[in-house]
Parts: C-alpha cells; structure tokens; sequence
C-alpha cells in the first residue's frame, strides 16, 4: 500500500520563498498542494494526480481533505514528465528509463521519453509500452483509447493480456503536412479527445519559425477534417483542459500581451476559455500575467465541469514548472458575482 506523506521540509521552505500571487487571494480559489504541477482529475472528481517536479515522484492528493499519496515510491524509476487517469483507473505515464542531469531536457522528448501503464493497484511497477512520447499524450475519459505525438500523432488502444497491458489498433493520424493552408513544418501536440462523444482530437499545432504562434486544431474521426478553433497567427494559444460538454476549451493565451524583449511568449500566459464552435470566440479567466511577474498554466476541469484545478509559475520559469495546485469553483465564483 502506498502511503501519505507530508511536504519535506526543504521543499517547504522553497515554497515559502516565492510570494502567493495577488490574485490568489480570490475566495474562489483554494490551493491544496504547496508543490507540484500538470494534474489530472480522478472521473469521480474527488482526487487529483500530479507531478512532484519535471522528472519526479507522481502523487495522488484528495481534494477534500489535501491528504497526499505517492504513486511511484515502490519502485525505482528515472521520473516522469506526464500522469493522466484512464477509463478503467490506472495512470498513463510518460518517462524516460534514462536520466542524465547533464542533459535533462533531453529525457522529456523521443527517444528517450516513452509511455507506460501503471496499475491502479499499485502492485508493482509500470509496464512500458514500448513508444516514445513528444509532451503529453492524451487518453480517452470513455474508453480505452490513447494518443500521443512523436513528429505525427498516433491513435491506439490500450489492451490486457493475462493482466498486461499493451497497444493494439496502432495507427497515424495526423501529420504536419495535413494541416490546411500553405504553411509546412508545424510541430504537434496531442491534447483532448472532445467529449462527449469522442469523435474528435483535439490538438496544438505550433510553429517553431514563428516562435509567438501556436494554434488549438481539431481532428474529426469520421471525416478526417481539420479544423483551426483559435484562428489566430499572430498569438500563442495552447489548449489544455477541456470541458464535459465540448463545448469550450481551456487555452494558455498572450491574447493579453503580445511577445516583448528577450522573453518567450509563454512568459506572458493567461488562461483563457475558448468556443469551439468555430467562432473563435476567446474569453480571459485568469489575470496571474497581469503585472508581468505569474503566470496561470496547465488547467484541467473536472468531469462535472464545476472545478478547474491549475497550477502558476514565474516569469522566466521553465514551462511546466509549478508552485502547487490550484482549485478554481465556476460555481462559487458565479455565486459571489451574483451578490455583489
């Protein structure tokens, strides 16, 4: 059995050297990590899973209470980048069986970075499946189904064999080249398969020669059609989390404040909600960026579409770097904005 843990000491006192944004303050907002990044919501929406750092431990934290729960402690491991729940309860993870500190960033993308199946029951270590990974994979919240980006993105499902799970169905699905327009040379990012109904990917397609410019695509199963939502060349939008309706998407955005100096443009993201109904419509949620000194990243909504949990960082930060997880209540919010 695993078990609970508290913060280490050390990473308590790193923590408490970095000021709590103002907008923290939110009554709306509750923060119920003091380390961590990148979660996933549990289906039931009761529990989060996290990374304890880029190449660390996977935890388990219950929403309710904050109790802590490593999922990667008994056994030894080279850190994951990536943890996401699937249909039937075990965690997808992305990780390297290789680390070298002299190079780590290498260990976040193929060859190195490769997917595995760690069981719910945590009765022993993750099963490696064999495919390297590029950022995040992505797995269905209905069914077994999962997908992930090297150069392309590929589709698969995940199968048991006498308890052993392993790919089955493999296939291509997206390449750069079938983006529309005359543009070549896009790099790709597998992010959501759209609920409710699962008949679309959706995905981020971002331009390496024009550092500012990212877009939030989407791939339709039945007709093969690929669909630009952001529609914005001039902006870096990301999807990331999205919601149980499809109607709407959650985008990390510099809508707010185009790229300036030497600064990377995800130095000046926001979380913003998009429409995915083809208008393009954008709406900011959160205002970290709002002084140039935070940052709101990796935002997940629960499967009742009530909880956003992220997770803000510094300017200047690696991106995926996290001070901790964030609850954010749409309904809490809607109610305090209906007494003022």
């Amino acid at each position: 059995m695993a078990s609970v843990v508290c913060l280490p000491a050390a990473m308590s006192q790193m923590v408490a050297n970095i000021d709590l944004p103002e907008d923290m303050k939110a009554p709306h907002l509750k923060k119920i990590t003091s380390f961590g990044q990148r979660c996933d919501w549990s289906h039931d929406g009761k529990r989060l899973i996290f990374l304890e750092k880029t190449f660390g431990d996977v935890y388990e934290v219950e929403v309710e209470t904050g109790q802590l729960t490593p999922l990667t402690h008994h056994f030894f491991h080279e850190g994951f980048t990536r943890a996401l729940y699937l249909a039937n309860g075990d965690i997808l993870l992305s990780g390297s069986k290789t680390f070298d500190s002299s190079d780590p960033w290498a260990s976040r993308r193929p060859p190195l970075a490769e997917l595995w199946i760690l069981k719910k029951d945590l009765s022993g270590p993750p099963t490696r499946l064999g495919e390297p990974c590029k950022e995040g994979p992505t797995a269905s919240r209905k069914s077994m189904k999962i997908a992930w980006t090297v150069d392309d993105i590929y589709l698969a499902d995940i199968v048991y064999e006498d308890g052993v799970p392993r790919l089955a169905n493999r296939k291509t699905i997206v390449t750069s080249d079938d983006l529309p327009g005359d543009v070549h040379g896009w790099h790709l990012e597998t992010q959501n398969f759209r609920p409710p109904h699962d008949d679309e990917l959706i995905f981020n397609a971002h331009y390496p020669k024009i550092e500012y410019e990212a877009e939030v695509m989407g791939y339709d199963f039945a007709t093969g059609e690929i669909v630009n939502y952001s529609q914005r060349a001039d902006r870096y939008d990301e999807p990331e989390g999205i919601f149980p309706d499809g109607k709407y998407i959650l985008v990390e955005s510099n809508r707010h404040h185009p790229k300036r100096g030497e600064r990377k443009t995800w130095d000046y993201i926001d979380i913003y909600k998009l429409a995915l109904d083809g208008s393009a419509e954008m709406k900011r949620i959160t205002h970290f960026n709002r002084d140039l000194k935070y940052k709101a990243t990796n935002p997940v909504v629960s499967d009742d579409g009530r909880y956003m949990a992220f997770q803000y960082a510094v300017l200047g930060e690696t991106t995926g770097i996290g001070h901790g997880i964030v609850i954010w209540d749409f309904e809490k919010e809607a109610e305090l904005k209906g007494n003022r």
